[in-house]
This record gives C-alpha cells, structure tokens and sequence, in this order.
C-alpha cells in the first residue's frame, strides 16, 4: 500500500496546501516522498478549522491524529493514506513522535476565537507548527539523523507564519479570528471591533507594518543561517525564495489592508524553488 498511498499523499498535499506541494519538487526520490507524507498530515491538520462548524468535531479529529500516532496499533490507522505514508516515513527516518503531536496540540489554537495575545506567544506558535515542518524536513535530507538547524528552521518558520498570517489577515478577520500578535495592534490604537468591521486606519497600517518588519528581519536572519548548513540540507529551506517575493509583494501593495494580495503564478513560483535550490547547492 505505500506506494499508493505516497501518491496520494501528493495529490493531498497539491491540493491543499499549494505552496509546500511546489517546494517538494525541488527534492528527489524517497526523501521527496517522505517530505511530501509530513507536508501532507500538515496540510490535513491545518485545515481541520475550515472543515468543521464548531471546535468538538476539530478536537475529535486532533485527537485522532495523536493517538494514529501515539497508539500501539495502527492496523485500522492505515487506511488512511496520508497517515500510512506518515507512518511509514518516520519509521524509516526516525521522526520523533513528541515532535509532531506538539505540532498537533499547539494547532488547538487554530479551533478557537480567542486573538493570538502577544508576539511571543505567536512565536512559540509558529515555532511548533512551521519551524518543526523545516527541522523534520532537514532531519529527513540527512537521513534520519538529527542535525543542528535551529536558527534556520526557527527563523525562517517564525517568518513563513507572519507572511502567511499577513496574506490572509482580511480572509482571517472575516471569520472573527486575529491570528497575529494582538499586542502589536493594541499598541498602536487598534480595536478589534475595528478590524472585524474591516475598518482602515492609520494605526492598523502601522500595525501590520510593523509586523512585516518583523518578518523581514527573521527572513534575513534565517538567509545567514542556511547559508552556513551542509549543501544537501538546503533544499529543505527553498521556501524562503518564495516568502522573500510574497512579502515584497506585501510591502508594495496600494490596495486594502484587507484585500487578497496578488501572487505568483506556479511557474514563477517553481522557477523561484529551482534557481534557490541551484545556487545554494
């Protein structure tokens, strides 16, 4: 069944989480596949809010992933293809079990309306749920042997959810939810009454602006960092390219603050990966 359920794995991750799924094919043979079946239970985890109408039904599913991970058994766990090829993976690459139900259990967050309080707490948010995905990816190119990456994977996650997060801040705050540091627009005069009225001002422009400074210097301070690792681990951090031009992107928009921002097409974005990746052999 493995190979099936690599393939469906894939095809779980391309559809829905478009830009992990391109930064894949820069990678090659078994570690593609196994980089592919983390994505993929990401993917699944991280869009369990949008799936469900209220947070019961999103726990049952969290719980279930930690205990298709955790359990003894995984005879019935296997069919499912994204946790067969999960399984599969961190046997062959000893992925660390405590590592991803971290993972699962800081996503508990993501069922909730409470506004993420302080940078420190997004920080340790983004640690656990995007830094992790670039520390097990690294791990996986090194062939199941942990490596030091920590100032490369923690940077650049903390930069990867703050773009992320800023790209989605109109989508996010329709639903009710501020998952940026809440502290950041508290300081600069904002009410959250007005952002879920999609109210502009001059203190929410500061605000947001402030965190895309923050995310510029946690770019620039991952940039070094992975420049310093061993040549076969980059391939896992290829992303940064494409995060470089989606906040460039950000910076110079002139539409609402709450407006989709504009993005690559796959084929730029691909190009992007593929002369990273070729650079920093």
């Amino acid at each position: 069944m493995a190979e099936a359920s690599f393939a469906h794995a894939a095809d779980a991750l391309r559809r829905g989480d478009r830009d992990r799924y391109l930064s894949t094919l820069v990678l090659t043979g078994l570690h593609r596949d196994a980089v592919t079946a983390l994505y993929a239970f990401n993917a699944d985890v991280a869009s369990i809010r949008e799936r469900v109408s209220d947070p019961a039904p999103g726990e049952i599913r969290l719980q279930w992933w930690s205990d298709a991970l955790d359990g003894e058994g995984h005879g019935a766990v296997r069919q499912n293809p994204v946790a067969d090829a999960l399984l599969d993976t961190m046997a062959r690459y000893t992925i660390p079990v405590g590592t991803l139900l971290r993972l699962i259990g800081a996503r508990r967050f993501d069922l909730y309306d409470d506004p993420m309080p302080d940078l420190e707490t997004f920080e340790g948010y983004a640690g656990e749920t995007v830094s992790t995905l670039y520390q097990l990816a690294a791990m996986i190119l090194n062939d199941g042997e942990t490596i030091e990456t920590g100032d490369a994977a923690g940077h650049l996650g903390v930069a990867h959810a703050m773009i992320g997060h800023l790209r989605a801040f109109g989508l996010v705050s329709a639903q009710g939810r501020i998952m940026l540091p809440w502290s950041v627009f508290e300081a600069n005069g904002v009410r959250e009454e007005e952002i879920f009225a999609r109210t502009e001002s001059d203190g929410l422009s500061e605000a947001l602006g402030q965190i895309a400074e923050l995310a510029t210097a946690h770019l620039d301070k991952a940039e070094i960092a992975i420049a310093a690792l061993p040549g076969r681990l980059k391939p896992a951090f290829a992303s940064i390219a494409v995060l470089k031009a989606q906040l460039a992107a950000l910076n110079r928009r002139q539409t609402s603050l709450f407006a989709p921002v504009p993005d690559d097409a796959d084929w730029r974005k691909i190009a992007r990966l593929a002369w990273w990746t070729w650079r920093n052999r």
